[in-house]
Protein backbone atom coordinates (compact mmCIF):
# COMPACT_ATOMS: atom_id res chain seq x y z
CA UNK A 1 0.00 0.00 0.00
CA UNK A 2 1.28 3.37 -0.71
CA UNK A 3 0.51 7.04 0.43
CA UNK A 4 -1.52 9.68 -1.54
CA UNK A 5 0.24 12.05 -3.44
CA UNK A 6 -0.33 15.98 -3.41
CA UNK A 7 -2.35 17.42 -6.92
CA UNK A 8 -2.58 20.82 -6.98
CA UNK A 9 -4.71 21.80 -4.06
CA UNK A 10 -6.52 18.93 -3.29
CA UNK A 11 -5.20 15.53 -2.28
CA UNK A 12 -5.03 12.61 -4.52
CA UNK A 13 -5.13 9.26 -2.41
CA UNK A 14 -4.27 5.66 -4.42
CA UNK A 15 -5.94 3.21 -3.75
CA UNK A 16 -4.14 0.18 -4.55
CA UNK A 17 -5.60 -3.50 -4.22
CA UNK A 18 -2.94 -6.45 -3.76
CA UNK A 19 -4.13 -8.16 -6.12
CA UNK A 20 -2.86 -5.85 -8.89
CA UNK A 21 -5.60 -3.16 -9.70
CA UNK A 22 -4.60 0.81 -9.18
CA UNK A 23 -7.84 3.23 -8.42
CA UNK A 24 -7.95 6.94 -7.50
CA UNK A 25 -10.21 8.88 -5.38
CA UNK A 26 -10.37 12.70 -5.93
CA UNK A 27 -11.88 15.13 -4.22
CA UNK A 28 -10.96 13.48 -0.43
CA UNK A 29 -8.56 15.97 0.85
CA UNK A 30 -7.09 15.13 4.02
CA UNK A 31 -7.79 11.25 3.76
CA UNK A 32 -5.78 8.30 2.29
CA UNK A 33 -7.10 5.15 1.81
CA UNK A 34 -6.00 1.40 1.97
CA UNK A 35 -6.89 -1.72 0.54
CA UNK A 36 -6.43 -4.90 1.26
CA UNK A 37 -6.83 -7.24 -1.83
CA UNK A 38 -8.10 -10.61 -0.73
CA UNK A 39 -8.06 -13.60 -3.03
CA UNK A 40 -11.78 -13.26 -3.68
CA UNK A 41 -11.13 -9.71 -5.11
CA UNK A 42 -13.15 -8.32 -2.34
CA UNK A 43 -11.38 -5.64 -0.81
CA UNK A 44 -11.06 -4.06 2.40
CA UNK A 45 -10.46 -0.23 3.15
CA UNK A 46 -9.16 2.09 5.96
CA UNK A 47 -9.25 5.02 5.86
CA UNK A 48 -7.16 7.22 8.50
CA UNK A 49 -6.76 11.18 8.29
CA UNK A 50 -3.15 12.53 7.18
CA UNK A 51 -1.30 13.68 10.28
CA UNK A 52 0.43 16.07 7.94
CA UNK A 53 -2.96 17.95 7.26
CA UNK A 54 -4.86 18.08 10.34
CA UNK A 55 -8.89 18.81 10.67
CA UNK A 56 -10.35 21.76 9.29
CA UNK A 57 -12.24 23.95 12.16
CA UNK A 58 -15.53 25.90 12.08
CA UNK A 59 -13.82 29.00 10.62
CA UNK A 60 -12.93 27.22 7.81
CA UNK A 61 -9.42 26.95 8.90
CA UNK A 62 -7.56 23.69 9.78
CA UNK A 63 -6.98 22.54 13.36
CA UNK A 64 -3.44 21.23 14.36
CA UNK A 65 -2.95 17.34 13.60
CA UNK A 66 -3.28 15.46 16.63
CA UNK A 67 -0.76 12.90 16.75
CA UNK A 68 -2.47 9.56 15.70
CA UNK A 69 -1.13 6.11 15.70
CA UNK A 70 -1.25 3.67 12.75
CA UNK A 71 -3.91 1.56 13.43
CA UNK A 72 -3.17 -1.72 11.84
CA UNK A 73 -5.27 -4.60 11.49
CA UNK A 74 -4.44 -7.71 13.83
CA UNK A 75 -4.88 -9.91 10.83
CA UNK A 76 -2.60 -8.38 9.14
CA UNK A 77 -0.03 -8.69 11.83
CA UNK A 78 -0.61 -12.24 11.94
CA UNK A 79 -0.51 -12.87 8.02
CA UNK A 80 3.01 -10.85 8.11
CA UNK A 81 4.45 -12.51 10.94
CA UNK A 82 2.85 -16.06 9.14
CA UNK A 83 4.66 -14.59 5.97
CA UNK A 84 8.15 -13.97 8.20
CA UNK A 85 7.83 -16.90 9.82
CA UNK A 86 7.25 -19.16 6.09
CA UNK A 87 10.18 -17.27 4.81
CA UNK A 88 12.09 -18.48 7.89
CA UNK A 89 11.46 -21.61 7.81
CA UNK A 90 11.66 -21.69 4.14
CA UNK A 91 15.38 -20.46 4.36
CA UNK A 92 16.26 -22.86 7.07
CA UNK A 93 14.10 -25.69 4.85
CA UNK A 94 16.57 -24.83 2.24
CA UNK A 95 19.41 -24.50 3.94
CA UNK A 96 18.86 -27.80 5.47
CA UNK A 97 18.24 -29.49 2.62
CA UNK A 98 21.39 -27.63 1.03
CA UNK A 99 23.22 -28.97 4.15
CA UNK A 100 21.81 -32.53 4.14
CA UNK A 101 22.71 -31.99 0.23
CA UNK A 102 26.35 -31.90 1.15
CA UNK A 103 26.47 -34.15 3.43
CA UNK A 104 25.03 -36.63 0.77
CA UNK A 105 27.47 -35.05 -1.85
CA UNK A 106 30.26 -35.42 1.39
CA UNK A 107 28.86 -39.01 1.77
CA UNK A 108 29.09 -40.54 -2.01
CA UNK A 109 32.37 -38.47 -2.54
CA UNK A 110 33.62 -40.66 0.67
CA UNK A 111 31.74 -43.66 -0.54
CA UNK A 112 33.54 -42.91 -4.36
CA UNK A 113 36.94 -42.55 -2.53
CA UNK A 114 36.79 -45.86 -0.85
CA UNK A 115 35.44 -47.59 -3.94
CA UNK A 116 37.98 -46.34 -5.79
CA UNK A 117 40.28 -47.43 -3.06
CA UNK A 118 39.24 -51.13 -3.19
CA UNK A 119 39.28 -50.76 -6.58
CA UNK A 120 43.03 -49.61 -6.72
CA UNK A 121 43.92 -52.41 -3.64
CA UNK A 122 42.14 -54.99 -6.11
CA UNK A 123 44.42 -53.68 -8.91
CA UNK A 124 47.34 -54.12 -7.17
CA UNK A 125 46.55 -57.52 -5.42
CA UNK A 126 46.21 -58.75 -9.28
CA UNK A 127 49.06 -57.26 -9.98
CA UNK A 128 51.07 -58.93 -7.31
CA UNK A 129 48.90 -62.08 -8.25
CA UNK A 130 49.63 -62.11 -11.74
CA UNK A 131 53.34 -61.25 -11.41
CA UNK A 132 54.10 -64.25 -8.72
CA UNK A 133 52.44 -66.68 -11.79
CA UNK A 134 54.87 -65.13 -13.82
CA UNK A 135 57.61 -65.78 -11.47
CA UNK A 136 56.22 -69.08 -10.80
CA UNK A 137 55.67 -69.80 -14.77
CA UNK A 138 59.39 -68.92 -15.13
CA UNK A 139 60.65 -70.96 -11.91
CA UNK A 140 59.08 -73.54 -13.56
CA UNK A 141 60.30 -72.80 -17.20
CA UNK A 142 63.80 -72.95 -15.43
CA UNK A 143 63.26 -76.59 -13.80
CA UNK A 144 62.05 -77.88 -16.59
CA UNK A 145 65.49 -76.58 -18.61
CA UNK A 146 67.42 -77.56 -15.26
CA UNK A 147 65.73 -81.29 -16.09
CA UNK A 148 66.29 -81.42 -19.49
CA UNK A 149 70.30 -80.12 -19.01
CA UNK A 150 70.17 -82.77 -16.30
CA UNK A 151 68.61 -85.26 -18.65
CA UNK A 152 70.70 -84.90 -21.52
CA UNK A 153 73.99 -84.61 -19.01
CA UNK A 154 73.28 -88.13 -18.44
CA UNK A 155 72.31 -89.09 -21.78
CA UNK A 156 76.00 -87.62 -22.75
CA UNK A 157 77.23 -89.78 -20.07
CA UNK A 158 75.29 -92.95 -20.89
CA UNK A 159 77.05 -92.77 -24.93
CA UNK A 160 80.32 -92.34 -22.97
CA UNK A 161 80.16 -94.68 -20.77
CA UNK A 162 78.88 -96.81 -23.67
CA UNK A 163 81.98 -95.60 -25.97
CA UNK A 164 84.22 -96.59 -22.83
CA UNK A 165 82.59 -100.22 -22.93
CA UNK A 166 83.56 -100.31 -27.11
CA UNK A 167 86.95 -99.23 -26.63
CA UNK A 168 87.47 -101.88 -23.74
CA UNK A 169 86.17 -104.81 -26.16
CA UNK A 170 88.35 -103.12 -28.72
CA UNK A 171 91.31 -103.21 -26.43
CA UNK A 172 90.49 -106.82 -25.61
CA UNK A 173 90.37 -107.97 -28.89
CA UNK A 174 94.07 -105.65 -29.93
CA UNK A 175 94.82 -107.16 -26.70
CA UNK A 176 96.48 -103.68 -26.08
CA UNK A 177 96.74 -101.88 -22.21
CA UNK A 178 93.55 -99.09 -22.04
CA UNK A 179 95.41 -96.24 -20.87
CA UNK A 180 92.86 -93.70 -19.15
CA UNK A 181 94.04 -90.20 -18.25
CA UNK A 182 94.94 -89.41 -14.41
CA UNK A 183 91.82 -86.96 -12.59
CA UNK A 184 92.26 -83.03 -12.86
CA UNK A 185 92.52 -83.04 -9.02
CA UNK A 186 95.41 -86.03 -8.53
CA UNK A 187 97.38 -86.26 -10.76
CA UNK A 188 99.21 -88.98 -10.91
CA UNK A 189 103.08 -89.23 -10.84
CA UNK A 190 104.61 -91.40 -13.80
CA UNK A 191 106.21 -94.86 -12.42
CA UNK A 192 109.52 -94.59 -13.66
CA UNK A 193 110.00 -91.16 -12.50
CA UNK A 194 108.86 -92.65 -8.77
CA UNK A 195 110.78 -96.18 -9.33
CA UNK A 196 113.92 -93.76 -10.43
CA UNK A 197 113.68 -92.35 -6.86
CA UNK A 198 114.45 -96.22 -5.33
CA UNK A 199 117.57 -97.86 -6.04
CA UNK A 200 118.25 -100.97 -7.49
CA UNK A 201 114.24 -101.23 -8.05
CA UNK A 202 112.80 -102.24 -11.53
CA UNK A 203 110.75 -99.19 -12.81
CA UNK A 204 107.13 -100.31 -12.08
CA UNK A 205 104.37 -101.07 -15.03
CA UNK A 206 102.47 -98.36 -16.37
CA UNK A 207 98.74 -98.79 -14.34
CA UNK A 208 95.34 -96.39 -14.73
CA UNK A 209 94.65 -94.82 -11.61
CA UNK A 210 91.18 -95.92 -10.48
CA UNK A 211 88.94 -93.82 -7.93
CA UNK A 212 87.41 -96.02 -5.07
CA UNK A 213 84.31 -94.02 -4.95
CA UNK A 214 81.64 -96.38 -5.88
CA UNK A 215 84.00 -99.27 -6.45
CA UNK A 216 82.32 -102.64 -7.14
CA UNK A 217 83.95 -105.57 -4.99
CA UNK A 218 85.73 -106.95 -7.89
CA UNK A 219 87.54 -104.13 -8.97
CA UNK A 220 88.55 -103.62 -4.95
CA UNK A 221 89.98 -107.21 -4.95
CA UNK A 222 91.57 -106.61 -8.23
CA UNK A 223 93.27 -102.69 -7.08
CA UNK A 224 94.62 -104.37 -3.85
CA UNK A 225 95.74 -107.37 -5.06
CA UNK A 226 97.75 -105.17 -8.38
CA UNK A 227 99.35 -102.91 -5.17
CA UNK A 228 100.67 -106.39 -3.63
CA UNK A 229 102.32 -107.09 -6.66
CA UNK A 230 103.99 -103.63 -7.32
CA UNK A 231 104.99 -103.63 -3.65
CA UNK A 232 106.33 -107.09 -4.23
CA UNK A 233 108.27 -105.52 -6.98
CA UNK A 234 110.00 -102.69 -4.81
CA UNK A 235 110.65 -104.78 -1.64
CA UNK A 236 111.41 -108.00 -3.20
CA UNK A 237 113.62 -108.55 0.15
CA UNK A 238 110.96 -108.01 2.53
CA UNK A 239 111.26 -109.74 5.90
CA UNK A 240 110.64 -109.29 9.74
CA UNK A 241 112.84 -106.72 10.87
CA UNK A 242 113.22 -108.33 14.57
CA UNK A 243 116.66 -109.89 14.62
CA UNK A 244 116.12 -113.89 15.70
CA UNK A 245 117.36 -117.07 15.47
CA UNK A 246 114.88 -119.47 16.99
CA UNK A 247 111.26 -118.88 17.92
CA UNK A 248 111.60 -117.95 21.63
CA UNK A 249 114.04 -115.31 20.41
CA UNK A 250 111.22 -114.29 17.91
CA UNK A 251 108.44 -114.32 20.23
CA UNK A 252 110.51 -112.13 23.32
CA UNK A 253 111.83 -109.52 21.00
CA UNK A 254 108.03 -109.16 19.09
CA UNK A 255 107.34 -108.60 22.90
CA UNK A 256 109.75 -105.76 23.23
CA UNK A 257 108.97 -104.14 19.86
CA UNK A 258 105.56 -102.51 21.54
CA UNK A 259 106.16 -98.65 21.44
CA UNK A 260 109.26 -98.35 20.21
CA UNK A 261 111.29 -99.67 16.80
CA UNK A 262 112.38 -102.39 15.76
CA UNK A 263 116.26 -101.00 15.54
CA UNK A 264 116.13 -100.46 19.54
CA UNK A 265 114.91 -103.71 20.04
CA UNK A 266 117.28 -104.92 17.80
CA UNK A 267 120.09 -103.30 19.44
CA UNK A 268 118.87 -104.47 23.40
CA UNK A 269 118.09 -108.02 22.71
CA UNK A 270 121.48 -109.21 21.95
CA UNK A 271 122.78 -108.55 25.29
CA UNK A 272 119.71 -110.17 26.86
CA UNK A 273 119.69 -113.48 25.11
CA UNK A 274 123.21 -113.51 25.27
CA UNK A 275 122.72 -113.67 29.35
CA UNK A 276 119.50 -115.60 29.50
CA UNK A 277 119.39 -117.90 25.78
CA UNK A 278 116.84 -120.35 27.24
CA UNK A 279 112.81 -119.74 28.04
CA UNK A 280 114.34 -121.69 31.65
CA UNK A 281 117.41 -119.30 32.31
CA UNK A 282 114.61 -116.34 31.23
CA UNK A 283 111.72 -117.96 33.64
CA UNK A 284 114.72 -117.75 36.80
CA UNK A 285 116.40 -114.33 35.71
CA UNK A 286 116.15 -111.66 38.75
CA UNK A 287 113.70 -109.04 37.72
CA UNK A 288 116.10 -106.21 38.56
CA UNK A 289 118.47 -107.28 36.14
CA UNK A 290 116.11 -107.63 33.53
CA UNK A 291 114.95 -104.46 33.50
CA UNK A 292 118.45 -103.15 33.30
CA UNK A 293 118.84 -104.67 30.52
CA UNK A 294 115.65 -103.68 28.76
CA UNK A 295 115.61 -99.94 30.23
CA UNK A 296 116.21 -98.72 26.22
CA UNK A 297 113.18 -100.16 24.88
CA UNK A 298 110.68 -97.80 27.49
CA UNK A 299 108.40 -99.67 30.03
CA UNK A 300 110.71 -101.63 30.59
CA UNK A 301 109.33 -102.64 33.72
CA UNK A 302 106.27 -104.02 32.28
CA UNK A 303 107.85 -105.88 29.66
CA UNK A 304 110.37 -107.27 32.25
CA UNK A 305 107.54 -108.71 33.63
CA UNK A 306 106.18 -109.64 30.16
CA UNK A 307 109.20 -111.77 29.36
CA UNK A 308 109.51 -113.45 32.46
CA UNK A 309 105.76 -114.33 32.93
CA UNK A 310 106.30 -116.21 28.86
CA UNK A 311 109.11 -118.00 29.60
CA UNK A 312 107.88 -119.28 33.03
CA UNK A 313 104.21 -120.69 30.98
CA UNK A 314 106.53 -121.93 27.97
CA UNK A 315 108.68 -123.52 30.96
CA UNK A 316 105.44 -124.95 32.99
CA UNK A 317 102.98 -125.75 30.50
CA UNK A 318 104.56 -126.20 26.44
CA UNK A 319 108.26 -127.88 27.96
CA UNK A 320 109.93 -124.84 27.28
CA UNK A 321 109.02 -124.72 23.27
CA UNK A 322 107.13 -122.00 21.84
CA UNK A 323 103.25 -123.71 21.00
CA UNK A 324 102.89 -123.30 17.14
CA UNK A 325 99.05 -122.65 17.51
CA UNK A 326 97.25 -119.17 17.56
CA UNK A 327 94.97 -120.20 20.73
CA UNK A 328 98.41 -121.36 22.50
CA UNK A 329 100.00 -118.53 21.79
CA UNK A 330 97.61 -115.85 22.75
CA UNK A 331 97.55 -117.59 26.26
CA UNK A 332 100.87 -116.41 26.97
CA UNK A 333 102.03 -112.96 29.00
CA UNK A 334 101.75 -109.85 26.67
CA UNK A 335 101.36 -111.96 23.59
CA UNK A 336 98.14 -111.08 21.47
CA UNK A 337 96.99 -111.91 17.71
CA UNK A 338 99.59 -109.46 16.34
CA UNK A 339 102.67 -110.98 18.13
CA UNK A 340 101.02 -114.18 17.66
CA UNK A 341 100.62 -114.24 13.96
CA UNK A 342 104.38 -112.67 13.72
CA UNK A 343 105.72 -115.54 15.56
CA UNK A 344 103.37 -117.84 12.95
CA UNK A 345 104.49 -116.62 9.79
CA UNK A 346 107.66 -115.71 10.52
CA UNK A 347 108.69 -119.18 12.70
CA UNK A 348 106.74 -121.77 11.17
CA UNK A 349 105.66 -120.89 7.84
CA UNK A 350 101.81 -120.57 8.57
CA UNK A 351 100.16 -117.65 7.19
CA UNK A 352 98.88 -114.69 9.26
CA UNK A 353 98.43 -110.65 8.97
CA UNK A 354 99.98 -108.51 11.21
CA UNK A 355 98.03 -104.89 11.92
CA UNK A 356 100.63 -103.11 13.70
CA UNK A 357 100.30 -98.67 13.16
CA UNK A 358 101.94 -98.93 9.75
CA UNK A 359 99.37 -101.92 8.27
CA UNK A 360 96.59 -99.95 9.71
CA UNK A 361 97.56 -96.33 8.59
CA UNK A 362 97.90 -98.05 4.93
CA UNK A 363 94.95 -100.10 4.25
CA UNK A 364 92.65 -97.12 5.28
CA UNK A 365 94.67 -94.78 3.35
CA UNK A 366 94.46 -97.10 0.19
CA UNK A 367 90.57 -97.14 1.05
CA UNK A 368 90.89 -101.02 1.76
CA UNK A 369 88.58 -100.54 4.50
CA UNK A 370 87.40 -97.81 6.74
CA UNK A 371 87.79 -100.26 10.12
CA UNK A 372 89.83 -99.13 12.85
CA UNK A 373 89.92 -102.01 15.13
CA UNK A 374 92.98 -104.23 14.44
CA UNK A 375 90.61 -107.72 14.49
CA UNK A 376 87.95 -106.68 11.84
CA UNK A 377 90.90 -104.76 10.10
CA UNK A 378 92.37 -108.71 9.79
CA UNK A 379 89.13 -110.25 8.84
CA UNK A 380 88.51 -107.18 6.20
CA UNK A 381 91.90 -106.66 4.45
CA UNK A 382 92.23 -111.01 4.71
CA UNK A 383 89.06 -111.44 2.67
CA UNK A 384 91.09 -109.98 -0.51
CA UNK A 385 93.43 -112.01 -0.85
CA UNK A 386 94.53 -115.87 -0.64
CA UNK A 387 95.77 -117.27 2.93
CA UNK A 388 99.22 -118.07 1.31
CA UNK A 389 99.72 -114.15 0.87
CA UNK A 390 99.06 -112.90 4.30
CA UNK A 391 102.48 -113.51 5.63
CA UNK A 392 104.13 -111.18 2.41
CA UNK A 393 101.35 -108.95 2.43
CA UNK A 394 102.27 -108.13 5.93
CA UNK A 395 106.04 -107.06 5.13
CA UNK A 396 105.29 -105.58 2.13
CA UNK A 397 102.80 -102.79 3.44
CA UNK A 398 104.87 -102.37 6.85
CA UNK A 399 108.00 -101.88 5.05
CA UNK A 400 106.45 -99.35 2.17
CA UNK A 401 104.83 -97.72 5.85
CA UNK A 402 108.44 -97.14 7.20
CA UNK A 403 110.46 -96.36 3.75
CA UNK A 404 107.76 -94.06 1.79
CA UNK A 405 103.98 -93.67 2.77
CA UNK A 406 104.98 -91.73 5.99
CA UNK A 407 102.35 -90.98 8.75
CA UNK A 408 103.20 -87.27 8.62
CA UNK A 409 104.21 -86.81 5.57
CA UNK A 410 104.03 -89.41 3.15
CA UNK A 411 106.60 -89.13 -0.09
CA UNK A 412 103.92 -89.16 -3.19
CA UNK A 413 106.11 -88.12 -5.52
CA UNK A 414 108.69 -91.02 -5.19
CA UNK A 415 105.54 -93.18 -4.50
CA UNK A 416 105.68 -96.24 -6.98
CA UNK A 417 101.93 -97.19 -6.86
CA UNK A 418 101.32 -93.63 -6.93
CA UNK A 419 98.63 -94.25 -10.45
CA UNK A 420 96.80 -96.84 -7.52
CA UNK A 421 96.50 -94.31 -4.70
CA UNK A 422 93.20 -93.07 -3.91
CA UNK A 423 95.61 -90.36 -1.26
CA UNK A 424 97.91 -89.43 -3.61
CA UNK A 425 98.65 -86.15 -3.09
CA UNK A 426 98.42 -85.75 0.80
CA UNK A 427 101.79 -85.45 1.01
CA UNK A 428 104.91 -84.02 -0.93
CA UNK A 429 104.16 -84.76 -4.74
CA UNK A 430 107.41 -83.19 -6.41
CA UNK A 431 109.91 -86.08 -7.53
CA UNK A 432 112.70 -84.34 -6.01
CA UNK A 433 111.57 -82.88 -2.62
CA UNK A 434 109.73 -86.62 -2.22
CA UNK A 435 113.42 -88.23 -2.32
CA UNK A 436 114.83 -86.64 0.57
CA UNK A 437 111.78 -87.89 2.60
CA UNK A 438 112.63 -91.84 2.03
CA UNK A 439 114.20 -93.38 4.49
CA UNK A 440 116.30 -96.86 5.56
CA UNK A 441 117.98 -98.50 2.02
CA UNK A 442 115.47 -96.27 -0.10
CA UNK A 443 117.43 -93.29 1.20
CA UNK A 444 120.58 -94.56 1.21
CA UNK A 445 120.66 -95.17 4.91
CA UNK A 446 121.30 -98.54 7.18
CA UNK A 447 118.05 -100.44 7.82
CA UNK A 448 117.27 -102.02 11.07
CA UNK A 449 118.27 -105.40 11.57
CA UNK A 450 122.12 -105.74 12.58
CA UNK A 451 122.24 -109.18 10.45
CA UNK A 452 119.98 -108.42 7.79
CA UNK A 453 119.48 -111.31 5.34
CA UNK A 454 121.44 -111.76 2.17
CA UNK A 455 118.99 -110.95 -0.41
CA UNK A 456 118.60 -107.48 1.67
CA UNK A 457 122.44 -106.71 1.37
CA UNK A 458 122.81 -107.81 -2.33
CA UNK A 459 120.17 -104.91 -2.71
CA UNK A 460 122.14 -102.62 -1.58
CA UNK A 461 120.70 -102.52 1.93
CA UNK A 462 122.69 -101.92 4.99
CA UNK A 463 123.26 -103.39 7.92
CA UNK A 464 122.13 -101.31 11.65
CA UNK A 465 124.73 -100.21 14.20
CA UNK A 466 124.84 -101.84 17.65
CA UNK A 467 123.48 -99.66 20.27
CA UNK A 468 126.04 -96.75 20.86
CA UNK A 469 128.37 -97.38 18.19
CA UNK A 470 126.18 -94.13 15.91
Amino acid sequence: MSRGTRQGSNWAPIFEVRGGCRCRAVGWPGVQIAGESTGLGAARVSARRDSAVGEQGPDGGRKPAKATKKAVPAKRVTAEKGAVKKSSASKETAASRKAAAGKKTAAKKTAAAKTSAKEAAAKEAAAKKAAAGKTVAKETAAGRTVAKETAAGRTVAKETAAGRTVAKKAAVKKAAPLKRQAPAKKPAVAPKKAAAAVKGVAPAKTVAPTSPRGESRTALVRRARRIDRELAEVYPYAHPELDFENPFQLVVATVLSAQTTDLRVNQTTPALFAKYPTPEDLAAAVPEEVEEILRPTGFFRAKTRSVIGLSKALTEDFGGEVPGRLEDLVKLPGVGRKTAFVVLGNAFGRPGITVDTHFQRLVRRWRWTEETDPDKIEAAVGALFPKSDWTDLSHHVIWHGRRICHARKPACGACPIAPLCPAYGEGETDPEKAKKLLKYEKGGFPGQRLKPPRAYLDAGGKPALPLGAG
